[in-house]
């Protein structure tokens, strides 16, 4: 298991809005010694519960308990910033990979937080990231 994580919303969202976090990704997250996230990733978790709840297929109390257990997972990592460094390599960043703005900008906070966080891997639930992540 990986020492250190760097956790995007996908990871996360899916399990969580679809029926729990699911034990292979809770395990990978206990076992990390070191939890890494975007800011990217507290907004879109934020927008996908406001999504969920307006489009009122799930009960409240459902969507309040996946909001405290998200809410819950970001403060135990390390939380990086959407700064100048970040948007510049994300316009750059591998520009044979078929990614969108925000995925991109998610790519280039991994990359830049594996430069400084020795092993870093990257838990998505996006095929198109992970596969960027690798040649990255």
């Amino acid at each position: 298991m990986a020492a250190a994580l760097y956790l995007d919303s996908s990871a996360i969202l899916r399990p969580v809005l679809e029926r729990g976090l699911s034990p292979e990704i809770g395990t990978r997250i206990e076992k990390a010694e070191v939890l890494v996230t975007s800011r990217l990733s507290l907004v879109e978790t934020a927008r996908a519960f406001h999504r969920v709840r307006l489009l009122g297929r799930h009960p409240e109390a459902l969507i309040a308990d996946g909001e405290r257990a998200v809410r819950g997972l970001w403060r135990h990592c390390e939380i990086w910033e959407l700064d100048k460094e970040v948007c510049e390599l994300a316009e750059a960043v591998s520009p044979t990979a078929p990614l969108r703005g925000l995925d991109a900008l998610h790519l280039a906070t991994f990359i830049l937080a594996r430069r400084e966080i020795a092993g870093l891997r990257l838990l998505t639930a996006d095929d198109r990231l992970h596969a960027a992540a690798g040649s990255a």
